[in-house]
């Protein structure tokens, strides 16, 4: 349709939650769904593949530091997997310039913590209206 955007409505939405941490998942999957998003949690990568044999999400929300591989590495690897898909790093330091480092040769955009709830959902929303990585 003409003028149609690629952007993704909050009912639409499907988000990768990939955190090997079971309690920032489930706390961001709560946070997630109130807004009406689908959350598929994955606290690995081989979870986050099999996620993305079965659908295509419209966002990858990743750690920085997962179990066993770099959040940066796998979420360029997901990315190879699913072309376009947006990734979003949550987590990290303000002042990690390593993490900074890896987020910009990987063309991903990083939440430093701390923030709120609110915070957290219009930043999700932002991604969500961004031009696929």
């Amino acid at each position: 349709m003409i003028g149609e955007s690629s952007a993704v409505t909050r009912k639409q939405a499907t988000i990768l939650l990939l955190s090997s941490d079971p309690i920032v998942r489930q706390v961001f999957q709560e946070v997630l769904e109130a807004q009406g998003y689908v959350v598929l949690p994955s606290g690995d990568l081989s979870n986050a593949l099999d996620w993305l044999s079965r659908s295509k999400p419209d966002l990858l929300i990743v750690s920085p530091y997962l179990s066993g591989i770099p959040g940066h590495a796998a979420a360029r690897y997901l990315r190879t997997k699913c072309n376009g898909l947006r990734i979003l790093m949550v987590g990290g330091f303000l002042d990690d310039e390593r993490l900074e480092y890896r987020s910009s040769i990987a063309a991903i955009d990083i939440f430093p913590k701390p923030f709120t709830a609110a915070e957290f959902i219009e930043k999700v929303s932002e991604e969500l209206v961004s031009q696929p990585g």
